[in-house]
Formats: C-alpha cells, structure tokens, sequence
C-alpha cells in the first residue's frame, strides 16, 4: 500500500510540474492573415492559384484574399485600412498613392499586350468614328490613360468624345443599351460584348509597356512583418510558374473559384512577369523601368487635373523582396 502512495505522489508531483512549467512559458500570438484584394484582370489570378494550391502556406504566409468587382469602390476601402495589399493597375496605383502614400509596390505581376481592349458596337469600324460618340472607360485611373492613347491614334482628343465613368464588368450591358457606343474593358467581360455583336477597335498590342499591373502593400505591413511580404512574393512567383507549366488545370482552378466559365481564361495577351524581369523592370536606369512608365501617368493626371503635384516616384516602389533577406 505504501509502495503504491509512492507511485501515485511521484506522478501528481510530475504532473505539477508539468502543467506549471507549461503555464509559464509564453503564449505565441499567431499573426492575423494577410488581407489582400485581387481584381478580374487574368494577370491578377496566380493570387487563386497560390490560394488554391497551398503555396501561401508552404511558404510561411497565411492570406486572406479578397476578390473585388468594382475597382474604385475597392480602391477606397483600400485607403480605409481594409487591406493589408492588393493587386491594382500602375495608372490607377499613381492615383492611390496620391492620398495614401503609406503603400509601396512590391512587384510587378504583369504587362498586357493585348488583353485589354477598346469594344466598339458593331456600325462603329475605326477609332476615328468614334468621333461625337460616349465612350466607356475608368476614369482617373489607367484606363483614361489607354483610351487617350487610343483616340491620339486617330488624331482624336478627350474632347471629341463624351468620356463615361465605367467599370470593365459594366462595358457589355451599357453597350447593349446604346448608354455607350464603345468601351474599355477585357476577359470574362469582352466575350459577353462580343456576343452582342461587338467589334475591337484597339487592343494594348498598340501601346507596348504602358499598361502594367502590381502588387501593393502598406508600408506598416512591410515594416512589421517583411518576412511574410517576403514568402507572398515567393508564392506569387511559384503560382507564375505552375500556371504557365500546367495553363489547363490552372484554368481549371480560376474558372472553379471565380465561377465564370473556363473559355474566357487565357493568358493569350498578357506577359505574366516572373523574378528576372521585375529585378529589370526595378533598375532604375533601365530605359522601360517601372519608374519611367510611372511618370507617364504621373504627368498625364497632373495634366488632367487628378494630380496635383508629382509624386516621389523613388518612394512609391520597393525592390528589397526581389532579393534574397541581408
């Protein structure tokens, strides 16, 4: 009986010391997701598939990704503190900036070379007919900047059309009732325009290197946790790379997220960028540097009126994820 007292004291003695040790060592505060907001445009879905495939995880990062239809909506939940990071346009990341300049870009995720389109109504064959006509577009932002390009073409100004305010996802219906009679807009959105007898009148093939995309992020998010702005832009790179190695089962994934039919993917049109190119694309002597083709916009909303002054274009990037951690 003695023998078994012994036992029975030495474990409750054990089992003390145990649950006091335990309760003394410091609880680890897991870190919130990362939130992040990715548009319709098809160079932003390698967000998807990181999503889908486990690669944000793999990498040491948990995310929380946020799809958004209306672009300015977003943008100013964006400059509400909704977001940790997103996905957006360099014209429209200019604007942005203007009234958040707390936010940096990390990495260019893509150019379009054909991808974004101007879709016109069928009685309307050249850009110079579009003379007199509305034409949709996102105004304040790139896509102002990409229509301008296209009237310039056809010797045409801002002033010869009725500039609309327009998100792309609205093109194919205010087409339909003639509230447009041409507009800017791209994937899934363009099959349905072209279904109602829509006809393209300018695509970005015509304006090599202006139309870009990145991923942005607060700069407290970078400050307080680069190591997970780190392991995002490792998971964005690997998601590149799966999907260019297997394009039908990355169709597969997006079309099955984002419930829109599996025709109206493809990364016909669109350069996804991987590692090298943004460490090109970042170098700040680099003739079509990120930075350069930020002036453009820079002075283009300055001209306009968006802008009241250039911004320190230096400031609004930053390359350090690009490189390995010092």
């Amino acid at each position: 009986m003695l023998k078994v007292l012994r036992y029975v004291s030495i474990f409750l003695i054990t089992v003390y010391f145990l649950f006091a040790c335990h309760s003394s060592t410091p609880t680890e505060l897991k870190r919130p997701p990362l939130r992040v907001q990715f548009g319709s445009f098809v160079g932003e879905y390698p967000m998807i598939i990181a999503q889908e495939k486990g690669l944000f995880k793999a990498q040491g990062v948990d995310v929380e990704i946020i799809y958004r239809t209306y672009v300015k909506l977003e943008q100013a939940n964006f400059g509400a503190g909704k977001y940790d990071g997103g996905s957006i346009s360099l014209g429209s990341f200019i604007i942005l900036s203007a009234t958040n300049p707390d936010v940096q870009g990390v990495l260019v995720i893509d150019e379009s070379m054909g991808a974004d389109v101007v879709v016109a109504q069928s009685q309307i064959k050249t850009v110079a007919d579009l003379k007199g006509k509305k034409l949709g577009a996102n105004l304040g932002g790139f896509s102002e900047v990409f229509v301008t390009e296209m009237l310039k073409s056809a010797n045409l100004t801002s002033d010869d059309v009725s500039l609309v305010q327009s998100e792309a996802l609205e093109i194919p219906q205010r087409l339909k009732n003639n509230v447009i009679q041409a507009g800017h807009t791209w994937q899934p959105y363009l099959s349905e325009a072209m279904k109602s007898g829509g006809n393209i009148l300018f695509s970005s093939k015509e304006t090599p290197g202006l139309v870009l995309d990145l991923v942005i992020f607060r700069k407290d998010i970078i400050q307080d946790r680069p190591e997970d702005v780190r392991a995002f832009v490792r998971a964005w790179l690997q998601a590149v790379s799966y999907w260019q190695e297997n394009i039908q089962e990355g169709n597969a994934i997006i079309s099955k997220a984002l419930n829109i039919p599996i025709n109206t993917i493809s990364l016909a049109g669109i350069t996804l960028h991987d590692l090298a190119e943004n460490q090109r694309l970042f170098q700040l002597d680099n003739p079509t540097s990120v930075y350069k083709t930020a002036k453009i916009y820079a002075d283009f909303f300055i001209s306009s009126g968006n802008l009241a002054r250039l911004p320190e274009l230096k400031s609004l990037f930053n390359s350090s994820f690009l490189n390995p951690p010092s």
